[in-house]
């Protein structure tokens, strides 16, 4: 009987992969932990072949936001964004000058929190909020329940 040929990805194939699967887990994890209120849909921000493309985000959380803020302003005229950056595998957690871009691209854009997904093979992802330029392991449901 001949055995299967077993894949060898090259390490940039293999990081590729682990980054896409990081992302899948991350939505998954996200619409999973939802209870109730307006469902989150995801933008992704991904190159041609999968692979990530320039930016600091990866991924944007947006749904919309029912609860009336000013005059004027009907409910659903308005959104909540959340930027989320993911990590998989073995993948180091963003340095300080991407912390400052995550900052910067939050402020501008007005996001509800900034979040960090980190997923390793056999595991659900593990999300950190950037609180006060620190990540702080946080439950989904706080952010996006």
């Amino acid at each position: 009987m001949a055995r299967d040929p077993v894949t060898v990805f090259s390490p940039g194939q293999k990081a590729q992969k682990t980054a896409r699967w990081a992302r899948i887990m991350t939505k998954w994890l996200i619409t999973y932990s939802r209870r109730n209120g307006a469902k989150w849909r995801f933008v992704e921000f991904g190159g041609i072949t999968g692979a990530e493309s320039y930016g600091i985000v990866d991924i944007l959380a947006i749904r919309k936001d029912h609860k009336p803020k000013k005059e004027g302003i009907k409910r659903g005229d308005l959104f909540d964004l959340v930027l989320i950056q993911t990590k998989g595998g073995n993948a180091r957690f963003p340095s300080d000058s991407d912390i400052a871009r995550l900052i910067k691209a939050a402020d501008h854009h007005r996001a509800k929190a900034v979040v960090l997904a980190e997923w390793k093979l056999g595991t659900k992802p593990n999300l950190y909020q950037l609180v006060d330029r620190t990540w702080q392991l946080t439950n989904p449901v706080d952010i996006f329940g």
